[in-house]
């Protein structure tokens, strides 16, 4: 055979690869509203860049009628590319290959990309689009399963992890993403669940169909297992290339600068008018944010899922910034269950990655309440605590107004290793609020007032004037500065500028105890 025959043999081989389960299936495919293996990798990738790897494996099994039933590939398209031009390894499952199912080879596939991601130094993205194990092969299945877990978690905090659900992910097959720094899912067309809807109504008689059990909305709201909800393919993979934009390749670098057009001493008069004379009157926090970071730009993290606190990424003086953010339009932004896991994962994240830290504060306390008690508020909230106190990357904080209790030394204070703390002139620092110092400290005087109420009312004026300011804190040295809310921006990127060689270590340790 010359060479010419051998080419051309090749070149059949390669169309049957990129045919996948074929022409019918694939039409199957498009009709569900979802896109082939390679049209997702196309959309990822930067236009032509993509380099296929072990496009020829095959599955290995010759039980239960498979034996005759090879498709080169095997249900998965590996390889690497660039997004926005720097190095990136993604792996696209493809449904119309037994069902995306995972086998042994495919597995293996995965996993040497996951070594290779690793090794190289460089993201992994996982386009997950599968029926869960192969039956037929049994536990070489559930061997190939086990061995992506492992190497999901010992790449955990050395290069990111994006997984993005664009079909079924069910049973165990749900905890690679799981271990992975953020899922994206699609509206209508990904699910995620451990079990499905038939074994639920079997066993807890509940009737409800894949949506309602684990569809996008469940788990960007309810469960916050995913991070981000899309409403089609297209604009999830383009948020994915967004996203990427704020990190950096491994945990060794930082993130990309950009330019930005944005002026570093631009005031904004606008920030007077953010929050409300009346301390007791919500705000949203979105309103600080937009009015501080370059031109407005805030890319959010689980936007829908525990509502009052905000997390996600921006860019201050070009620089990419993770920003936390007590919400005091939900809840009054006190800290509950929800709200302390969502922001520990972010702040853990960030620190693993290199990334800057500027909280906004305005917290009122943890949210009170038998349900918050017995679900766990003590255990969950000295997550955020661990998290802020671990973290050895730059923190600077921006009391906007209240800071009261537990909650005041949990926000990134002073105390917990906060670089740089600085207040609005409204901002409130105490052990808690006036009215509810005021009853515990004159709750005889009051009692036995003719007028309770205005016996209240002159102590909470008082209590004001002696201890709901930021000045106290800041005679300590709690507080650097009390600045104009107009100055908020170019203190903060002078403070990242100044902190930005910091160097800063923990105790020499295999790792912390997080109290999970």
């Amino acid at each position: 055979m010359s060479i010419h025959d051998k080419l051309a043999r090749l070149e059949e081989l390669r169309r049957a690869a990129e045919e996948g389960g074929g022409i019918e299936r694939l039409q199957t495919q498009h009709d569900r509203g979802k896109l082939s293996a390679r049209e997702r990798l196309d959309l990822l990738m930067d236009e032509g860049s993509f380099v296929e790897m072990d496009r020829f494996v095959t599955h290995r099994s010759s039980d239960f009628g498979l034996a005759d039933k090879k498709i080169l590939g095997d249900g998965v398209v590996t390889g690497y590319g660039t997004i926005h031009g720097r190095l990136v390894y993604a792996f696209s499952q493809d449904f119309t290959v037994f069902g995306g199912s995972l086998s042994e080879a495919h597995a293996e596939k995965i996993v040497k990309l996951q070594d290779m991601a690793v090794k190289n130094g460089a993201p992994l993205v996982g386009l997950n689009d599968s029926g869960g194990a192969r039956i037929q092969e049994g536990v070489a299945s559930l061997g190939g399963y086990a061995d992506i877990f492992l190497r999901n978690t010992l790449a955990s905090g050395v290069i990111p992890q994006i997984s993005v659900i664009l079909g079924p992910c069910a049973g165990g097959a749900v905890y690679s993403p799981a271990i992975t720094d953020f899922v994206y899912m699609v509206r209508g067309t990904s699910y995620m669940f451990v079990t499905g809807p038939n074994v639920v109504k079997a066993v807890t008689h509940e009737d409800i169909d894949m949506e309602g059990l684990g569809g996008a909305d469940v788990h960007s709201a309810k469960s916050g297992v995913a991070h981000f909800a899309c409403d089609s393919e297209p604009e999830c993979l383009a948020a994915v290339r967004e996203l990427l934009l704020y990190l950096p390749q491994n945990n060794t670098e930082i993130s990309p600068a950009l330019e930005s057009s944005d002026a570093h001493d631009r005031q904004d008069e606008k920030l007077l008018e953010v929050v409300p004379d009346n301390p007791n009157k919500p705000y949203d926090m979105h309103n600080v944010i937009k009015h501080v970071v370059d031109d407005g730009a805030f890319l959010e993290v689980h936007e829908r899922f525990a509502q009052n606190i905000l997390v996600g990424f921006a860019r201050l003086g070009g620089r990419a910034v993770g920003i936390v953010g007590n919400q005091p339009s939900s809840l009054a932004g006190v800290l509950d269950i929800d709200s302390s896991d969502k922001g520990a994962r972010f702040v853990r994240f960030c620190d693993c990655f290199n990334i800057p830290l500027v909280v906004f504060e305005d917290v009122p306390g943890f949210l009170p309440g038998v349900a918050q008690e017995h679900g766990g508020i003590i255990r969950h909230g000295a997550k955020l605590l661990y998290a802020f106190a671990e973290a050895t990357v730059p923190k600077v904080t921006v009391i906007t107004r209240k800071a009261y209790g537990g909650a005041y030394d949990v926000m990134s204070s002073k105390h917990i290793r906060g670089d740089v703390n600085l207040a609005w002139p409204q901002a409130e620092i105490a052990v808690m609020g006036p009215k509810g110092a005021v009853e515990v400290l004159f709750r005889k005087e009051i009692a036995s007032a003719e007028d309770p109420q205005a016996v209240t009312d002159a102590r909470m004026e008082e209590y004001r004037e002696k201890f709901a300011h930021p000045y106290i804190a800041a005679a300590r040295g709690y507080v650097d500065d009390v600045i104009d809310p107009r100055e908020t921006r170019p203190r903060l990127i002078n403070a990242l500028d100044m902190l930005q060689n910091k160097r800063d270590e923990n105790p020499t340790r295999k790792h912390g105890n997080i109290p999970l």
